[in-house]
Parts: C-alpha cells; sequence; structure tokens
C-alpha cells in the first residue's frame, strides 16, 4: 500500500449483536493493516449455540468488499458477476445491483487484477496470478450464467 493520508474502516458484529469499530487513519502502510487482521482473528466469540466462530471484517468500501469476496472465494477458480451479488448479500446482509458489481470486476479486469473473457451473453472472470497476469487465459470452465455485464 502506498504511503500517504488514508482512511479505514472495520466494522464487526460478533453473535449476540455487539458492535465493534475501528477506525485507522494516515499512513497506513500494509504491514500496520496485516497486524489488524491478526488482531481480529484473535477475537473468537462464543455464539448462542456454543459453536466459537471468528468475526468478520465489514470494510468501508463496497470495491475492498467485491475483491476481498473475489480473493477469499475464487483464488484459483472462475466465476460470474452474478456469483459475487449473491455472495455480496449473503456476506454482508445488503442488497447491491448487478451493474455495480459488473463495473466492479470490469474494472479490475482492465487493471490486470482479473482476467476475464466473454462467454455468451456473459463474462466469466479469473483472479490474475503471476503469469496469469501477463497472459490471460482464451477460456475458462463454465460458470452460472451473469446476465449483468
Amino acid at each position: 500500500m502506498s504511503s500517504g493520508k488514508k482512511k479505514f474502516r472495520i466494522e464487526l458484529e460478533d453473535a449476540e449483536g455487539s458492535k465493534y469499530n475501528m477506525s485507522l487513519e494516515g499512513n497506513i502502510s500494509k504491514d500496520k493493516i496485516l497486524r489488524i487482521v491478526e488482531f481480529m482473528d484473535l477475537l473468537n466469540i462464543e455464539s448462542p449455540n456454543g459453536h466459537t466462530e471468528a468475526i468478520r471484517p465489514v470494510s468501508g468500501s463496497v470495491g475492498d468488499r467485491i475483491w476481498s469476496l473475489v480473493d477469499s472465494k475464487f483464488p484459483y477458480g472462475s466465476f460470474t458477476s452474478t456469483d459475487i451479488l449473491e455472495l455480496y448479500e449473503d456476506q454482508y446482509n445488503e442488497p447491491i445491483k448487478l451493474s455495480i458489481v459488473s463495473t466492479y470486476l470490469s474494472r479490475y479486469s482492465e487493471r490486470g487484477r482479473l482476467a476475464r473473457i466473454r462467454q455468451g451473453k456473459e463474462w466469466v472472470y479469473r483472479a490474475s496470478r503471476d503469469s496469469a497476469a501477463r497472459t490471460p487465459p482464451q477460456s475458462f470452465p463454465s460458470a452460472s450464467p451473469d446476465q449483468g455485464q
């Protein structure tokens, strides 16, 4: 992450509905963010049914949330914007328009973070990794239909 004034907000909610907020402002480095993520991993909460579960962070930006889903759920597999839309609504419990998801995925593709190809009326995406970032694949395994972007 580049140096400079940045803002980073983390909102957490445990199984009992308690909310935790953390804000970082200023010169935020990748190392600082990694330390905060490690700290959050230590926050295991006992759920009402007796299972221990980690609190999940909610980042401040829609783009960060979408990228987090891509990175965690599809590090090597292919997906469509509809796949991300469904995961987003399940994970963050809030609606999002397919056009918004498609726009972010398209921008990530333009920046080389995702590779995409057209299959019929849909775009199929895959995270770019090292050599894959330089040479996007010509075809991906089929994924669920995406009528959006």
